[in-house]
């Protein structure tokens, strides 16, 4: 597999999942910088779900046609081995909306 690169869109098999992690094979965004995922095998994903509704910590966007959110409260590490095969891109302005996201999650 070539390495996941940040924006990049992969069917990714999440389980087994605990609670109310999101489970199934579904897709993810990669939203770990590319630094990272070029030296790591792990990387950090955010899933992506057409069944959600509207949250603070979620971003809307539209992947292959489908509408739906990038679930960014639910970002996790995950093994490079369980990205089943890429899907596609997200376009740059919705990256950087998610992105802008996460840094509000973190802000202090």
């Amino acid at each position: 597999m070539t390495t996941p690169a940040r924006g990049e869109v992969y069917l990714c098999a999440l389980d087994p999942a605990i609670g109310s992690e999101i489970r199934k094979t579904r897709p993810v965004l990669v939203v770990s910088p590319d630094e990272l995922n070029e030296h790591w095998r792990s990387c950090l994903v955010a899933p992506m779900t057409t069944g959600s509704h509207p949250y603070p910590f979620r971003t809307s966007c539209t992947f292959d046609g489908t509408e739906g959110h990038v679930v960014v409260d639910q970002i996790r590490a995950v093994d490079t081995a369980r990205l089943v095969r890429r899907l596609g891109r997200l376009s740059p302005s919705t990256m950087a909306q998610v992105l802008a996201v996460a840094r509000e999650m973190f802000a202090e």
